[in-house]
């Protein structure tokens, strides 16, 4: 396949920084997806002179891998890298070639430790843009061990695999073999999965914190870039930096900034923190916070952070909607992102659980990959904007129905239909359906806090104008609190009122 002028412009300014000869091993055949392959392989080693092909017979066909000159690196694509994981190959390339990866020393050596053999494979689908963090992740783990390898398998072109194997969400992840996770995944969780967690015995040289953040989301990362600037000792507890912000593919009411997604824009913030010397933790999650004479964080591992003051950040989650099977079935058929997943019910009935603006928008999205889309929504009408309903309304693939209550997912191994009553009439009714989106807002991650910190009947923190919680000292800014509106730019606005307003509570008390 041909590559279009655009991407072979992009690709030609990074062939242009190899470092040192690269081998694109090929295991093709004769079929239609195998010549597409070589094609496209083909014409990325005429773009340089320090690439050249080499027929091969890999695990899979059709696949390549890339290798320097007789050094194996254990990097293979199983598939056409195009879309989200056309990046995932620049990166594969440049860094097989000599170029370092851009994580830190902590992290590389912590994967130059593992002794142990680790065969990784990733199941992708290129209109996910979660994916590519677990393939460029693995990625370079497999080129700074030798005890590592890393597959990456596109669903489309290997459908019959990923039925055999039941994956109906994507990244999926098997180590070995065995099933390893299913998600999105940063390269620290992945490393907490093969090591274990980092022992409290690593924070108690810590010494106490002007202001401590606890989440890594807009707000949090707001918040520690304003305190850092002020000149004060600050640091981030994440258990991942970015929060739902990665899960969020076209961003376009940032201002000043046309369009971006997710994962560049968190790419972004997390480059603007680290310019301050920001104390980032991350892959640790706190279990409490109590006021004393300061602030004491205790983290799940056992450490205590002592901090003046601490801004609760840790945003919010999908919520669930907690019928029988949801849990159940979960990645096996029961999924929350159109966008990922939604390539993997292709041909198949689905249902959407939702009205809102995300509901509708999955609906529609999913609307030109499967066979059919059933929206339920538990209103008597759909909240979503008229202009996305118009367009709905003109799909013939989709059935909407309102003023319905789903009661249960059901099925075996997997999802095979979902039931809902009908609030009016009480009428139970049952639709098969392979898949179900589940899409009905978000819910705060604050469970954790006890009773100690003021929230409403929704779980949000509630704060003042100062963004102070009921607690003097602990602050709290963006999806976890009552906010009236969760957006990305005003969750932003609160993490700078919330450390402002810890500095001053610091200058005045």
């Amino acid at each position: 396949m041909a590559l279009d002028r655009e991407i072979k412009e992009q690709l030609a300014g990074y062939l242009d920084l190899l470092e040192q000869n690269i081998v694109l091993k090929v295991s093709v055949a004769t079929d239609e997806n195998s010549q597409k392959l070589l094609e496209f392989v083909t014409e990325i080693a005429e773009m340089s002179p320090k690439i050249r092909l080499e027929q091969s017979t890999l695990t899979r066909t059709p696949s390549f891998s890339v290798e320097r000159e007789e050094e194996d690196f254990g990097i293979e694509f199983a598939g056409i890298p195009l879309g989200h994981e056309f990046t995932s190959l620049i990166l594969a390339l440049l860094q097989v070639s000599g170029r370092p990866p851009k994580i830190s020393d902590d992290i590389v050596a912590q994967i130059k430790k593992i002794n142990t053999p680790h065969r990784f494979e990733t199941y992708v689908s290129l209109t996910c843009h979660n994916c590519p963090d677990i393939v460029q992740a693995l990625n370079i783990m497999s080129v700074l061990n030798p005890n590592i390898t890393h597959t990456m398998i596109e669903g489309g072109m290997f459908k019959e695999e990923v039925e055999a194997k039941n994956i109906m969400a994507v990244p999926t992840i098997f180590e070995n073999g065995s099933l390893f996770g299913s998600g999105r995944m940063t390269i620290e969780q992945i490393l907490t999965n093969i090591v274990g967690e980092a022992d409290a015995s690593e924070f108690e040289d810590k010494e106490p914190f002007d202001v401590l953040v606890i989440g890594g989301g807009p707000a949090g990362a707001s918040a520690a870039i304003y305190a850092a600037r002020k000149g004060i000792r600050t640091g981030i507890v994440a258990d991942t930096f970015g929060g739902q912000v990665l899960e969020t593919l076209s961003i376009e009411n940032v201002i000043g900034t046309k369009y971006t997604e997710g994962p560049k824009l968190i790419a972004q913030i997390e480059e603007h923190v680290n310019e301050y010397g920001v104390d980032v933790m991350k892959q640790v999650r706190a279990k409490s916070i109590e006021k004393k004479e300061n602030v004491e964080v205790t983290l799940e591992n056992g450490a205590v952070l002592t901090t003046k003051t601490a801004i609760i950040s840790t945003g919010a989650r999908w919520r669930n909607i907690g019928v029988p099977g949801e849990q159940e079935f979960k990645n096996k058929g029961v999924a929350y992102c159109p966008h990922c997943d939604g390539p993997l019910f292709e041909g198949k009935n689905v249902a959407v659980v939702g009205g809102g603006n995300s509901g509708i928008e999955a609906a529609i999205d999913l609307a030109g990959t499967v066979k059919h889309v059933t929206v339920l929504e538990f209103m008597p009408e759909l909240k979503a904007d008229d202009v996305l309903q118009k367009r709905l309304y003109s799909l013939p693939n989709v059935t909407v129905l309102k003023n319905v209550q789903t009661k249960e997912i059901t099925g075996q191994d997997k999802v095979s239909g979902i039931t809902y009553v009908n609030r009016e009439t009480g009428e139970e009714v049952h639709v098969d359906v392979e898949g179900v989106f589940i899409l009905i807002g978000l819910a705060p991650n604050t469970e954790w806090l006890g009773d100690g910190i003021e929230r409403n009947k929704m779980g949000e923190i509630i704060t003042n104008k100062h963004g102070e919680t009921s607690v003097p000292g602990i602050f709290a800014a963006g999806d976890c609190t009552d906010s009236a509106y969760k957006q990305i730019i005003i969750s932003m606005g609160s993490g700078a009122t919330a450390a402002l307003g810890a500095f001053d509570y610091m200058i005045r008390n």
